[in-house]
């Protein structure tokens, strides 16, 4: 499998960078993380990812 057959990473890191995103406050996005607010944002160590496109798709849905 060479780059352009590899699907396109759209991972975030990090509570700041998934924060950005969403148009909230470092302390606000931990904060929906540990109250599971944010099923799609995953531990991984100790930094938290989520999927791009996963978490768009669900705030456009929410907004819906």
């Amino acid at each position: 499998m060479d780059a352009k057959d590899a699907p396109e990473m759209d991972l975030v890191w990090g509570v700041g960078a998934i924060g950005q995103l969403i148009g909230r406050t470092y302390r606000q996005t931990y904060h929906m993380i540990q109250c599971g607010n944010l099923p799609m944002v995953k531990q991984v160590g100790e930094r938290y990812v989520a999927s791009r496109s996963k978490l768009i798709s669900f705030f456009m849905e929410d907004a819906s």
